[in-house]
């Protein structure tokens, strides 16, 4: 799919039906990893001083397997933040997710569990999906105030089932380009270059409206 550029601000277009959201850590035990399986994200790579939220949709196959966000060989995720961070894009996932925290980035999926075939985000089936709690985690996470949507079904499914059920005024949005293997029609480098705006400080005037204060 080609990517889009980067959009700075979600629009609530239209109202849609809200999926239940899915409250607690999931059932004990791995992923079914069948060839159409309900599976479930993992927890966020987080502490109380993030400052940025970094989302996907849900995790591949390749990364429920090993337990581990964006474990794809091919995956360009890791390769982009090392880049970014400074830091060695081999080394044990342990030391990488400790870069992300010393950066004060958050990392989660917006899905809470799907049913998919595969891998593909086109293949998750739109009535499985069921959102992570967000409502708690912004909550916890007071200092974040910019969220980056890791490609187009990480915004879409923000937009479509989090937006409205949350608190909060002073969060800003954009989209980019997935990092993902199936986003073929980028190169690393122009991928790489639209990642950079994680660096950038905030720009004022990007408040956006108040969201429903609903409990």
């Amino acid at each position: 799919m080609p990517a889009r550029p980067p959009n700075n601000r979600l629009q609530r277009t239209e109202r849609r039906a809200t999926i239940p959201v899915r409250h607690g850590p999931p059932p004990a035990g791995k992923s079914d990893l069948s060839s159409v399986a309900r599976i479930h994200s993992f927890e966020p790579i987080e502490d109380r001083n993030a400052e940025i939220l970094i989302l996907g949709s849900m995790p591949g196959r390749a990364s429920l397997m090993a337990g581990q966000y964006y474990a794809h060989a091919r995956n360009a995720f890791w390769r982009i933040i090392a880049e970014l961070l400074r830091f060695d894009a081999t080394a044990p996932y342990g030391i990488r997710l400790r870069a992300l925290k010393s950066a004060r980035i958050a990392l989660w999926d917006v899905l809470h569990s799907c049913t998919r075939e595969g891998s593909l985000d086109s293949r998750i089936e739109r009535d499985s999906q069921t959102a992570n709690d967000f409502r708690t985690f912004f909550r916890t996470h007071r200092r974040i105030s910019r969220v980056f949507f890791n490609g187009a079904k990480a915004e879409d499914c923000y937009k479509r089932y989090v937006l409205r059920e949350i608190d909060g005024s002073s969060v800003s949005y954009a989209r980019l380009p997935s990092t993902s293997p199936a986003n073929a029609s980028m190169s690393f480098a122009e991928k790489l270059g639209a990642w950079r705006v994680i660096l950038k400080p905030p720009m004022r005037g990007t408040v956006q409206p108040r969201r429903s204060t609903r409990r």
